[in-house]
């Protein structure tokens, strides 16, 4: 179902001409009974039945007056049928019958402008458990959805806690209103089952011999290092799956990522081993590098002439001084040098 347009006429008018009809029907009530007690019985009779019919059913083009505020949609159906959507901001009449429709105009999110402070996930107030339709406006606003952390294994299998934010609106009411059941509700699970679908392809960190791209080579992907990259998959994904329900993803974010608390603290004995190899293997190198520079030093200015013991023992000396964790305490020999 597409949406469409109406074209309703100017509120300001009917109001007046309303109002204008009950002025004229208290004077005609008065002149009818005026005229009754002149003996006009006939003529007296029309005017006053024609009053009090006024009276009692010239309320019904107020119920036809509809005022739209900025970046509000109004979706209306007469006697079952759509009929067509108010966006645009002012003062309007619309048939007195028409009923506004938005089954999630009762659905709380944990999103912005829509919040409800009793629970992170999504929640839905309603009267005996049921959605009601009434005076119910479609917000066509940009809000941000933010679901709770959800536990999802990654490439590898290790559990991870993520937390996504989504930026939308609605673009087509009609198909927001009438495609899906509650667009609200629809979104907030579409969110959940794309994030599981995109983190299940990353590992948390680097690892070899993944491909995470789908082009059958390996490559350097990871949730933790192409957070951008991943959150761009994401909103593709909740793009493919709300693009029915008339829903526009502007963007979507990674809020929160972390290993679960049962293997958080072993991946960070995990993590601080492989930076203690890496800063390790950094020492030995540039040591090695200086232990060279100095050797190669004394050969070139003839400071000293060593044997290939010396030189051995001389290397294992340095090399103990420059990779210890404590500083060397070094013994003056002020003898001679054998």
């Amino acid at each position: 179902m597409q949406e469409k347009t109406i074209n309703a006429r100017p509120g300001m008018l009917v109001l007046i001409l309303t109002v204008l009809g009950y002025v004229a029907a208290f004077a005609l009530i008065i002149f009818g009974a005026s005229q009754l007690e002149r003996g006009a019985g006939a003529m007296g009779g029309i005017l006053l039945a024609i009053g009090i019919l006024w009276i009692c059913f010239g309320f019904l083009p107020f119920l036809g007056l509809k005022v739209i505020k900025p970046q509000e949609a109004l979706v209306l159906t007469l006697f079952g049928k759509y009929t067509g959507t108010l966006r645009e901001p002012g003062f309007y009449f619309v048939n007195p019958f028409s009923v506004s429709v938005n089954p999630a105009g009762k659905t709380k999110l944990g999103q912005s402008g829509d919040v409800d402070n009793s629970g992170n996930k999504m929640l839905m107030k309603t009267e005996n458990g049921t959605v009601t339709l009434g005076e119910k406006k479609v917000s066509l606003k940009v809000m941000t959805l933010s679901n709770s952390k959800q536990k999802i294994n990654d490439r590898l299998g290790n559990p991870v806690e993520i937390g996504i934010a989504v930026m939308w609106r609605v673009v087509d009411t009609a198909k927001a209103v009438f495609n899906v059941d509650n667009y609200k509700e629809y979104l907030s699970l579409q969110c959940d089952s794309a994030v599981r679908n995109i983190v299940r392809i990353y590992p948390y960190d680097v690892a070899p011999d993944i491909d995470t791209t789908g082009d059958g080579l390996a490559d350097e992907g990871s949730l933790r290092g192409s957070s951008a990259v991943v959150a761009d998959r994401i909103r593709d994904e909740i793009q493919s799956k709300v693009l029915e329900a008339g829903l526009e993803i502007i963007e979507a974010r990674i809020t929160y990522l972390a290993y679960a608390q049962e293997i958080a603290a072993v991946m960070l004995q995990r993590q601080q081993a492989s930076a203690i190899i890496d800063a390790r293997k950094m020492i030995v190198e540039g040591a090695v590098g200086m232990v060279e520079m100095a050797l190669n030093r004394l050969n070139e200015n003839d400071v000293v002439s060593l044997d290939e013991e010396r030189k051995a023992a001389m290397v294992s000396n340095l090399l103990v001084v420059l990779c210890g964790n404590r500083d060397a305490q070094p013994i003056v020999n002020s003898g001679s040098l054998y």
